[in-house]
């Protein structure tokens, strides 16, 4: 009886028969406070990310929050323990770039300076460079930024029209959007692929051209700079200016308190880079925002700023300084 070969590859549940999914698995390099926003809200959606940092104390540190943020969601907002667990086990850390040659998109989210509070350009070009030696061609390099253009990060790079800025809100978590900056490079497909993750992670998008403070920063601190010069004149308390941007006009935190949520040491050389950019006075620190920025006063990381905070990070009443 002759022998009956049927191929059955087209059946075969390998995963080497199987089109890699896209965005299967997500890297992020810094896990400061921006990285474990964007690392929590990634494997909660469901996928898999892995985090890049400088030490293993850092990376200790950071899964530490992102499992503290989870088990406040735990308590207040309905996630069961099980989930936490599962949403854990996506994330993984590392000090080894190599570790990201899988992913499909990686994000750059390296600290800010803790003295000037600058992010240093040429630093972040490097991290897109050692990206590029790594990653494949068409795996999408990104930046979380507001000052720096991405057209300067990707100029160096040969696949340059995979490069794109996504800016994340995050001074609450139900701020659920972010502003998508095409750079001088980035072509239509990352565009597109760019929409799709903001999908798959629950969040609505704008698309914002490139530009230094973009939507959200150019808006936020004519108002902060504003809210300043009342409060120097005495025209009403702090908590009074934050509490009708809270009940008239539905601003959730107020202006001061974001402020101090965003981090002063962010806020004054991010504005500083603006004015150089523009040379319009609107967007120079205000004298009292300095004045935070020199004490030290940073706002919730140092728990003194607009407002006083305790350990856990709870308000508790105007600064003295202020």
């Amino acid at each position: 009886m002759p022998e009956i070969i049927e191929p059955i590859e087209s059946f075969s549940l390998s995963r080497k028969q199987h089109e890699k999914k896209l965005f299967s698995k997500i890297g992020v390099v810094g896990c400061g406070r921006d990285g474990q926003n964007i690392v929590g809200l990634t494997a909660s959606a469901g996928l898999e990310v892995v985090f890049v940092e400088i030490s293993e104390e850092k990376i200790q540190t950071a899964l530490n929050n992102i499992s503290k943020n989870l088990e406040t969601k735990v308590e207040n907002w309905g996630l069961t323990v099980s989930e936490k667990r599962s949403i854990m086990s996506r994330i993984t850390g590392t000090l080894n770039y190599n570790d990201l040659k899988d992913c499909d998109f990686v994000i750059e989210c390296i600290r800010y300076d803790d003295e000037t509070g600058e992010r240093n350009i040429l630093l972040r070009k490097e991290v897109f460079k050692q990206m590029e030696d790594i990653l494949a061609p068409d795996a999408v390099i990104a930046t979380n930024a507001t000052t720096v253009i991405i057209s300067e990060l990707a100029s160096d790079l040969v696949h340059k029209d995979r490069c794109i800025s996504l800016h994340f809100l995050v001074t609450q978590p139900e701020a659920r959007i972010i502003e998508i900056v095409k750079g001088l490079y980035t072509s239509d497909e990352v565009f597109e692929k760019m929409k799709l993750f903001c999908k798959l992670i629950k969040h609505d998008y704008i698309s914002v051209h490139e530009s230094n403070g973009l939507v959200s920063l150019r808006i936020f601190v004519t108002m902060l700079n504003e809210a300043c010069q009342m409060l120097m004149e005495n025209i009403a308390s702090l908590e009074d200016i934050d509490k009708l941007l809270q009940v008239g006009y539905g601003y959730r935190l107020g202006v001061f308190r974001s402020a101090d949520i965003l981090g002063i040491e962010k806020m004054v050389p991010l504005m500083h880079n603006m004015f150089d950019e523009y040379g319009d006075k609107k967007y120079k620190p205000s004298p009292l925002l300095l004045r935070l920025f020199r004490a030290k006063h940073f706002g919730l990381s140092t728990r003194k700023g607009f407002y006083l905070y305790d350990e856990d990070g709870k308000l508790l009443g105007p600064a003295p300084l202020v």
